[in-house]
């Protein structure tokens, strides 16, 4: 067996005798401590394979269970790293920030509890989204999910990290409405009107009375979030839209200017997502098919691409949902609105309730093929994502997009970028993808990201999400007031967690544990 990762002041006598009073609580049948364990548990896109590996793992069943693997984390002192599927490939996995730590994996927590009138549901965090798509089928319901793009995640877990979908509900922790949530003295809390005993609208009413908690435990590491209640979108009568592509890297300016708008208006309800030839290309062949030289793409062999698949450099999905009435009103405002904008070619789509879906993220459908753009250069292929917050305005995210894209020139990679629409802001999605198994293109990807966060902050500009080598990294660019928001977090962390257990250095926040690297202590 190779050696153990430890966490800070542990031995391996220490660990062993953490190992065994897991095992007293949970069986021995649930508590993984060999060695490919171990593996199974690590990042596997990892840009340094050789960080955040775990100890081991324990798998549970229940929120009895949890508490008890929570009681002898405090007797130990052993930080634990609460997963849901583990699926949020290129931002960790199911790999803890700490090396050493031990994976709770809540994957085998699986309930579902539909309440049909109102359209909620409460999910346990093992439920992934082909899982309740199959149930609402099973069940005949009329509700439609919305999914991010590989979907074999965790709804609960993909909420909690602020992940996105494409329907109108495709800003999914907008849609939480109550939590159980173990905390990290073992107690449990129900949230909002959960608190209220026997309440019939803790999913109906997501505050309560006093502070809401819900968006506390999201991207935290304030406890531990047993189930989660959530509001889902009514099968809409009719769906329509229009499937846009646009010739030009600079034509992103229109694209947005003539968007944004009707996303404000709430024309269009849904979230948009421009995305530039290589998210459609990176999924339908792959770079060795154009050319075997190194470095960016020149354009030359962009545009044999895009005249192979039929593609613009800048395509978006727009869509309408609800009454077949209100669609038609509205499309007639999309129509005009994109046709003034000077488009390559305008596809348009259309669904009524009765007919046959289309199986994709703008009907709520669970789909993982976008996953094999990770094949793009070969070898074993993964990706980690750079997404910063930015205005909604057509020249801001022009000069944003044309900054960003002579970094991937300069570092010699190939730009996948994308623009999501929220109702105020943008995300700009930046996938960087890459070949495991070329040395000398993993060399490159630490300078660049760490380039790009740079770049991103000279503009005022923070990331909403990262990979876990990079969460102390993106805490350290909200600087407001000599890093008030972190000190902040700090003292939450350290009163409910004062013995450091709930994933210590989740999104920068450490508490009373040593921050890496600083020789102080968070929160002091």
């Amino acid at each position: 067996m190779a050696d153990i990762p430890l966490p800070p002041g542990f031995t391996a006598q220490k660990m062993d005798q953490a190992r065994r009073a897991l095992e007293a609580v949970l069986g021995a049948s649930k508590v993984f401590f060999e060695d490919l364990d171990r593996l199974t548990y690590q990042d596997k896109f990892a840009v340094n394979d050789a960080a955040h590996h775990p100890a081991g793992a324990v798998a549970v069943e229940s929120v009895e269970e949890v508490q008890a693997v929570v009681r002898v984390a405090n007797q130990y002192r052993l930080p634990l790293f609460p997963i849901s599927r583990g699926k949020n490939l290129g931002y960790g996995g199911n790999a803890p920030v700490l090396a050493g730590s031990v994976v709770l994996d809540m994957s085998r927590m699986k309930k579902i509890e539909f309440d049909e009138k109102l359209g909620t549901v409460i999910l346990e965090p093992g439920v992934g989204f082909y899982d309740l798509y199959d149930y609402i089928q099973r069940h005949r319901l009329p509700f439609w999910l919305s999914t991010p793009g590989n979907s074999w995640g965790s709804v609960l877990g993909n909420a909690l990290d602020r992940g996105v979908g494409y329907t109108p509900y495709g800003e999914h922790t907008k849609n939480i409405c109550g939590m159980e949530v173990v905390l990290p003295d073992g107690d449990v809390v129900r949230t909002g009107m959960g608190a209220f005993s026997g309440a019939p609208t803790w999913q109906a009413y997501p505050f309560g009375f006093g502070p809401g908690w819900d968006q506390m435990f999201v991207q935290s590491n304030f406890g531990i979030v047993t189930k989660m209640g959530m509001w889902l979108m009514p099968e809409p009568e009719s769906l329509m839209g229009m499937d846009v592509e646009f010739d030009r890297p600079e034509d992103l300016k229109v694209m947005i200017d003539t968007i944004a708008p009707l996303r404000r208006e709430r024309v269009l309800t849904q979230s948009p997502s421009i995305g530039n030839w290589m998210r459609a290309a990176s999924v339908l062949t792959r770079r060795t098919d154009w050319t075997d030289q190194p470095g960016a793409l020149p354009d030359s062999v962009i545009d044999a691409i895009r005249r192979r698949f039929n593609i613009g450099w800048w395509g978006v999905s727009l869509r309408l949902y609800g009454r077949e009435d209100v669609n038609r009103a509205a499309y007639r405002i999309l129509e005009t609105a994109i046709g003034n904008a000077g488009p390559l070619s305008i596809k348009p789509t259309e669904w009524k309730r009765g007919q046959p879906l289309e199986y994709s993220g703008w009907t709520g459908t669970p789909l993982t093929f976008p996953m094999s753009n990770i094949n793009w250069y070969g070898g074993r292929g993964g990706h980690i994502g750079f997404s910063p917050i930015i205005p909604q305005d057509g020249d801001l995210a022009l000069a944003q997009f044309r900054r960003t894209y002579a970094r991937y020139q300069e570092y010699g990679m190939d730009y996948q970028g994308s623009f999501a629409f929220g109702e105020r802001h943008m995300t700009n999605v930046n996938a960087m993808v890459f070949n495991k198994d070329d040395p000398a293109m993993m060399g490159r990807i630490d300078t660049f990201f760490r380039q790009l966060v740079a770049d991103a902050k000279a503009q005022g500009y923070g990331e909403y999400r990262t990979h876990l080598d990079y969460m102390d990294l993106v805490a350290d660019s909200y600087d407001f007031n000599n890093h008030a928001l972190r000190r902040l977090n700090d003292k939450v962390k350290a009163a409910l967690d004062p013995n450091g257990i709930i994933a210590p250095g989740k999104s920068g926040i450490w508490g009373n544990a040593p921050r890496p690297g600083s020789g102080t202590e968070g929160g002091q």
